[in-house]
């Protein structure tokens, strides 16, 4: 089985997890709040600026010209047509500049930002094992969801981006070349990369469940206590 084959196997229940989570599943249906949706768009664009950088790295430990040719090329083009795509959001969702001022990343979207950055540290295989789940989800996203109807153009949107025939090719261009990295591999060093992956596959999940509930870095207010008589 190749590396990627067990790797997915392994996550499917984190997987599972985003695929029934309220958030995706309100696209499909059409009824998602779009300042929910606003406050996703937000902190997507603010991940997507930070993946491209980190493809960027990875385009510099390539160990050939091709692989850094290709790694620089998904830094232009997937970025550049999800980011277009983000601004069209903007507009039609009216975030203003002002809102971008006040913008901050939520805690998950940062911690998320983290581990990519921690994790390109390593080699190649490092890079790609942290960026993957990213590319793979959303299309498996896009392909489940291509029968759904939803009214709200936006939501239209989305579910044919990801769930394109050119997305698609991306996305199985960079398992393959996950799978060659990882062929031949010690155990251990494969289940170093599995971690990286499996981590990116849970902040994930936790991306949907920060935009569903507008997560701030503002701590719950603690109700005092009420004294008897």
């Amino acid at each position: 089985m190749t590396f990627c084959k067990e790797v997915r196997l392994e996550c499917t229940d984190l997987w599972d997890a985003s695929f029934e989570h309220p958030f995706v599943k309100g696209i499909a249906k059409g009824d998602l709040p779009l300042d929910v949706f606003k406050f996703y768009v937000m902190q997507d664009a603010y991940y997507l600026t930070h993946f491209a950088k980190v493809q960027a790295i990875g385009a510099t430990k390539a160990k050939d010209l091709k692989t850094t040719q290709s790694f620089a090329h998904h830094a232009e083009q997937t970025c550049a047509a999800e980011l277009a795509l983000h601004e069209s959001f903007m507009e039609l969702l009216g975030v203003t500049e002002e809102d971008w001022k006040l913008f901050e990343p939520s805690p998950h979207a940062y911690a998320y930002v983290s581990h990519m950055y921690r994790s390109a540290e390593g080699d190649l295989a490092d890079v790609l094992a942290a960026l993957l789940p990213c590319y793979w989800l959303y299309y498996e996203i896009g392909e489940r969801l291509k029968t759904a109807t939803p009214e709200e153009p936006i939501f239209q949107k989305w579910i044919g981006t990801y769930g394109s025939e050119w997305f698609g090719e991306l996305v199985n261009e960079q398992i393959n070349r996950m799978d060659h990295l990882a062929e031949g591999l010690p155990e251990e060093r494969r289940k170093e990369l599995k971690t990286r992956f499996m981590r990116s596959s849970y902040y994930e999940w936790q991306f949907w469940q920060q935009a569903w509930t507008m997560e701030t870095w503002e701590l719950p207010v603690k109700k005092e206590s009420v004294r008897h008589a």
